[in-house]
């Protein structure tokens, strides 16, 4: 059965619940850098959905309210200005903001799997161009598990296509980050096998989408056909 596809994106927005607004009163301007929300990741999760017909399931609110993208406890889980709060204010963001997209990821996965099917998922982000003073050396990364084999040839594929489309781009796997490190798509390895499931966290350079206009019109265009193409069904090399 052929592969299904899943897009989702965990930093979508900077919304800040009512309930919750006070805790950021002094906060605005946090809530509008990069710490707030990944730029750009929304309308590209968007364009990738509506290109290849996939289910998207993303989330506006910040993640300085509860980081989607990372596990419970994790120390990164709550920002400054939530992790003091009460535990029973925790709880709620926790349950009201958190689980009902963890569980709507991996219930539609689960879901894919138990019919058969092995699921593709692209987890759409970006990451601010410059951090610490250290100039951030791509434009594109595709982030993945290098002890996954399935991962590491569709972003090997998936690089190699951007490349031949895009000459120009700086594509870089596992840059700006280890693809292994905690995450959504790290929690669903631990749920699923290598042959149920494919997860791709792809991080795009936050210049491009401030540059807006041609140059990020085109980074959408080149990522949807460049996927397209990564994804296409490989010849089987025995035949």
């Amino acid at each position: 059965m052929p592969d299904v596809q899943l897009i989702t994106c965990e930093h979508g927005g900077n919304v800040i619940p009512a309930p919750f607004g006070p805790l950021f009163a002094e906060h605005r301007a946090l809530l509008n850098s990069h710490r707030g929300w990944d730029p750009g990741a929304l309308a590209m999760a968007e364009a990738l959905a509506a290109a290849t017909r996939a289910p998207l399931i993303a989330s506006t609110t910040s993640r300085l309210l509860v980081d989607l993208n990372r596990s419970i406890g994790h120390p990164q889980l709550f920002s400054p200005m939530t992790r003091g709060a009460p535990r029973e204010v925790r709880a709620q963001i926790v349950a009201q903001h958190y689980m009902p997209h963890r569980d709507a990821v991996e219930d539609l996965v689960r879901q894919s799997v138990s019919s058969g099917r092995r699921v593709i998922h692209i987890a759409s982000h970006s990451f601010t161009p410059e951090l610490d003073g250290v100039v951030r050396q791509a434009d594109v990364g595709l982030l993945y598990d290098p002890r996954r084999r399935a991962e590491v040839q569709l972003s090997t594929r998936w690089q190699a296509s951007l490349t031949a489309l895009h000459p120009e781009l700086r594509v870089r796997r596992n840059y700006p980050y280890a693809g292994k490190a905690d995450g959504l798509t790290s929690h669903l390895r631990k749920r699923f096998g290598p042959g149920e499931y494919v997860g791709i966290e792809l991080e795009i350079n936050q210049r491009i989408v401030a540059a807006a206009g041609q140059p990020w019109a085109a980074l959408r265009g080149v990522l949807i056909d460049s996927l397209d193409a990564a994804c296409a069904p490989q010849p089987d090399p025995t035949a």
